[in-house]
């Protein structure tokens, strides 16, 4: 099912393999001139949405010379997908054949991929089970090593919504939260980040993912053992990439970033200054930085 909005992309309604209702944005489905370029595929972090790319989408589709179609998932659980009744599903493996799913029913054959957070980790996955879908990867601080202390610090912050009865409100309550990490925002960074992350739900702004993906957080200690994903990040190798880290990150540590490059010895390394994790893509200095890798990739 499809249905064109008046903000530049089309929502596509569609089904997983299990029968389950999942959603996407799609920019620039209908410009001729787009389909001549590789289409882009954005993947969220763990309880983020599609909504997380709309300005970056916008400005990739739009480009008056080289405008590429992109599409932005809402993993299940997410967004307007429809929310799992089975919680055990939301894992990595189960995301990962949806993405696949996507990829047929919307007819992408090979993409860019950008991949933030758990969207990164989803693309370890698919370089494995589908190497020839991958045309160019942007890794969004995210690498093969997890800090713990980053995840306790995700599940501190998921696990404490806040009541929120206004915009202004969300985009505050945000800015108190991680702006210290995020010194580079200005205020309509923030309320845009709101839009995001939040929707109005009777009255009230609330988060917009199923409280059950924070289930598994909440079994991780400091001395929770990560798992090991370097070798699924070895089947990136014969792939363009781009690391993007943001200079203030919990999650993708110096070292790790430092050890991806050096055994990827063609990966493009970003940092994201005044940036913490997730830099937003669609800030000047990133776009400039996404745009030219992309151009780069035939």
């Amino acid at each position: 099912m499809t249905h064109s909005t008046k903000a530049g992309f089309t929502e596509r309604f569609f089904s997983a393999s299990d029968g389950l209702q999942l959603y996407a944005r799609d920019y620039g489905h209908d410009n001729p001139q787009a389909k001549a370029a590789l289409p882009i595929v954005c993947l969220a972090g763990l309880s983020r949405n599609s909504r997380d790319f709309h300005l970056l989408a916008e400005q990739l589709s739009a480009h008056p010379q080289k405008p590429h179609r992109v599409v932005a998932l809402d993993y299940r659980g997410r967004g307007f997908s429809a929310w799992d009744p089975e919680k055990s599903h939301y894992q990595l493996a189960v995301e990962a054949e949806d993405v696949l799913t996507a990829c047929a029913v919307l007819d992408v054959e090979q993409a860019i991929f950008i991949g933030t957070s758990r969207g990164g980790l989803i693309l370890h996955l698919l370089a494995a089970m589908r190497p020839t879908l991958l045309r160019g990867v942007i890794l969004n601080d995210i690498g093969p090593v997890i800090e713990t202390a980053g995840l306790l610090l995700i599940r501190q912050y998921l696990e404490a919504q806040p009541v929120l009865h206004s915009w202004q409100e969300a985009g505050e309550s945000l800015k108190r939260v991680h702006g210290a990490s995020f010194p580079a925002l200005d205020e309509a960074d923030w309320n845009d980040m709101a839009k995001a992350i939040f929707r109005e739900k009777h009255g009230m702004i609330v988060a917009d993912f199923d409280p059950a993906l924070i289930e598994p957080l909440r079994g991780i200690s400091e001395n929770s053992p990560m798992a090991d994903l370097w070798p699924l990040y070895e089947a990136l190798k014969p792939v363009p990439l781009m690391t993007i880290r943001g200079e203030n990150s919990s999650i993708l540590s110096p070292a790790t970033f430092a050890e991806m490059a050096k055994r990827h010895p063609c990966m493009r390394s970003v940092t994201s200054v005044g940036q913490g994790h997730a830099p937003l893509l669609h800030r000047p200095d990133l776009l400039i930085e996404i745009r030219d890798f992309i151009n780069g990739i035939l």
